[in-house]
């Protein structure tokens, strides 16, 4: 059983969150900063875009259970990586499509599904693809922030849905109720 991490933001962190939460073989998801310069930045200074990093999420997962490339596909079915910087109604850096790789094995996987992913998309993809240098866990009241807040607006507008497309999609992939 080998432990490994995946680090990928597409849009809100509270979304891939919500998401990579429910997969099989996945053992836990931290919302946090990466891809930008100042150290241990807080959320506001992340939306004001001025640290240069994304929303991310850092996956834990079990390759044994679901390899590196199954995150990567549910990735890219959760969010559109043709948009530079937004994703719906959210706008800004922060929000931009990215993949911080650990290690060579995940570059070169990465770089393969990028090509592939890039034939199946209408318009190129602008997805960042780069090695992690930092990664900054996001405070406390971003962590699992759908299970803890499912009445907000947002919640109930934006990741409701993504969860529910989600579901419909990789059925075969949730984890056990």
């Amino acid at each position: 059983m080998a432990h490994m991490l995946a680090t990928l933001g597409g849009g809100c962190f509270w979304c891939l969150d919500a998401v990579f939460r429910r997969l099989q073989g996945v053992d836990s998801v931290v919302a946090g900063y990466a891809g930008g310069t100042r150290p241990n930045p807080s959320y506001e200074q992340v939306c004001a875009g001025a640290t240069g990093h994304a929303e991310v999420v850092q996956i834990a997962f079990d390759d044994a259970e679901i390899a590196y490339r199954d995150l990567l596909e549910v990735f890219f079915a959760i969010h559109d990586p043709t948009t530079p910087n937004r994703q719906g109604a959210d706008v800004g850096p922060q929000y931009r499509s990215i993949i911080l790789v650990h290690d060579a094995a995940q570059k070169a996987e990465a770089e393969a599904v990028l090509r592939e992913q890039a034939e199946a998309w209408p318009a190129p993809l602008v997805t960042e693809l780069r090695p992690l240098e930092k990664f900054w866990p996001a405070e406390d009241y971003h962590q699992d922030y759908f299970a803890h807040h499912p009445e907000s607006g947002y919640c109930q507008a934006v990741v409701g849905p993504k969860v529910a497309k989600f579901r419909k999609h990789f059925a075969a992939r949730l984890r056990p109720a």
